[in-house]
């Protein structure tokens, strides 16, 4: 009986956030490419969530809404770097998804998630926190940290949905499974979303700054780790320059190791990635290098990055 009664209250709990949440959610078309996404309302004026590959390159988007409308819409803004873009919609009497907060989330709590996998408008999975910060890597190239993993079932169409307690906050946006795998799946985290989303709204694009160089991850020999006394055996090692770039012109050459950038230890290209953000856009910026057994200290000052390209 006691069973039963749980049984009731983890139903009770999942049919509450379906008929709570599923007005808010849609199916996305490109009309110039297969596939389908989904997303959600997030505003009363018809401002979408949903994912970057969901949308990206398509010349004119359809979005089909919970109550059988079919309405055109138009990308706002996209963010290839975490995987997330903003689309809207010219419609009334649209449901609104509640955004929750991401940073309270536990290991083994209850998630819900709502999309339109292979086309099957709102169908619902639930299953469980399985872990909570990891990375995953976006089409960009760049990694997206912060990332929800469940086991609540995603299938292709389902990318850009929500994910949502069990109080009808959407705490994240799905975005990714593991093919091969059994309930392994990703969200990108409503913090990261709710930043990215703010950032889409206001400009367009998500600002981030840019040193005008190529890399990659190398593990430092131990001896150099200890002469130079670094918390890290990892560095980025210079493979190549833009010339006039940032880099460049604060007299970063080919063949050096980056160990330390604003302030931090640098322990490959992702931490030098993580530490390019907007404030440092035209700030004059501490470079620690390793240059023929020198530390050297360089003064540089990144640019405004580029839009983001999915890499190919």
């Amino acid at each position: 009986m006691q069973d039963g009664a749980l049984l009731d209250a983890y139903s009770e709990a999942v049919v509450h956030v379906a008929e709570t949440v599923s007005p808010s959610v849609v199916k996305i078309e490109a009309e110039d490419r297969p596939g389908s996404g989904s997303g959600f309302v997030f505003t009363p004026d018809g401002y979408i969530l949903t994912n970057s590959h969901v949308v990206a390159g398509a010349r004119r988007l359809r979005v089909s809404l919970n109550d059988g409308r079919e309405e055109a819409a138009h990308l706002v803004g996209n963010d290839p770097d975490t995987d997330l873009a903003v689309v809207q919609v010219r419609a009334s009497g649209l449901g609104v998804a509640k955004l929750g907060a991401s940073e309270g989330l536990r290991v083994g709590q209850l998630v819900i998630a709502i999309g339109n996998p292979y086309g099957f408008e709102c169908t619902v999975t639930a299953g469980v926190v399985s872990a909570l910060g990891r990375s995953l890597r976006a089409q960009s190239g760049r990694l997206i940290d912060d990332v929800i993993q469940t086991d609540a079932s995603l299938n292709p169409g389902n990318s850009g949905g929500p994910l949502v307690n069990s109080r009808a906050e959407v705490i994240g946006v799905n975005t990714a499974m593991i093919r091969p795998a059994q309930g392994i799946c990703f969200a990108v985290a409503m913090g990261t979303a709710s930043f990215v989303a703010g950032e889409l709204l206001r400009q367009g694009r998500v600002r981030r700054s840019y040193l005008g160089l190529g890399g990659r991850t190398v593990p430092l020999l131990r001896q150099t780790t200890r002469y130079f006394d670094l918390s890290t055996e990892h560095g980025v090692l210079v493979t190549h320059l833009e010339r006039g770039g940032a880099a460049a012109r604060a007299g970063v050459r080919e063949g050096d190791l980056i160990v330390r950038f604003a302030e931090a230890p640098i322990a490959g290209v992702d931490d030098l990635h993580k530490r390019l953000k907007a404030e440092l856009v035209g700030a004059p910026t501490e470079l620690v290098i390793l240059r023929a057994k020198r530390r050297i200290v360089l003064s540089v000052t990144p640019r405004e990055a580029p839009p983001a390209r999915r890499r190919r």
